[in-house]
């Protein structure tokens, strides 16, 4: 399953994400560590597989 973060000056795509306290863990493929983003920095976590390319309206 592929998942992106949105930030408010860009993205990151991830495999798996873990919520904590304060903010959000993001993992890659294989469970590797990518970023730990604050909740004040996290606009929306998308399900890929849920939301068409295309439509960029929803962002």
């Amino acid at each position: 399953m592929v998942y992106r973060a949105i930030l408010p000056d860009g993205d990151i795509e991830c495999s798996e994400y873990d919520r904590g306290d304060k903010g959000v863990d993001l993992y890659g493929e294989g469970g590797t560590f990518v970023a730990f983003v604050p909740y004040a920095n996290l606009i929306a976590i998308l399900d890929e597989e849920h939301v068409p390319t295309d439509e960029r309206s929803i962002m």
